[in-house]
């Protein structure tokens, strides 16, 4: 089991920038492939950054060159550093883990962290 807990969002400004981070505990995390997903109003929750490893990352296409997801395993924490944030990023972002083998398939979710881009 792994408990995971989001923070650093807020309310910026179209143009800046924000550092999401996601704490995690209770299992090996390294095991995990981490990612960030967001759900804004009225929207499903969508994929915004998955990480395996620092050489293996996947970004969806409206974040690319201004996102950047990182994983440091010394600390059980995963990060998304958030540059040129317009107001449609506006949601909240959730930190999943995942593991699957021939056996198990497991997801495990934060509680998500509110993002605001407004003027």
């Amino acid at each position: 089991q792994v408990q995971l807990v989001e923070s650093g969002g807020g309310l910026v400004q179209p143009g800046g920038s924000l550092r999401l981070s996601c704490a995690a505990s209770g299992s090996i995390f390294s095991i995990y492939a981490m990612g960030w997903y967001r759900q804004a109003p009225g929207k499903q929750r969508e994929l915004v950054a998955t990480i395996i490893s620092s050489s293996s990352t996947h970004y969806a296409d409206f974040v690319k060159g201004r996102f950047t997801i990182s994983r440091d395993n010394a600390k059980n924490t995963m990060y998304l550093q958030m540059n040129s944030l317009q107001p449609q990023d506006t949601a909240v972002y959730y930190c999943n883990a995942h593991y699957s083998d021939s056996l198990h398939n497991f997801d495990y979710w934060g509680q998500g962290t509110q993002v605001t881009v407004s003027s």
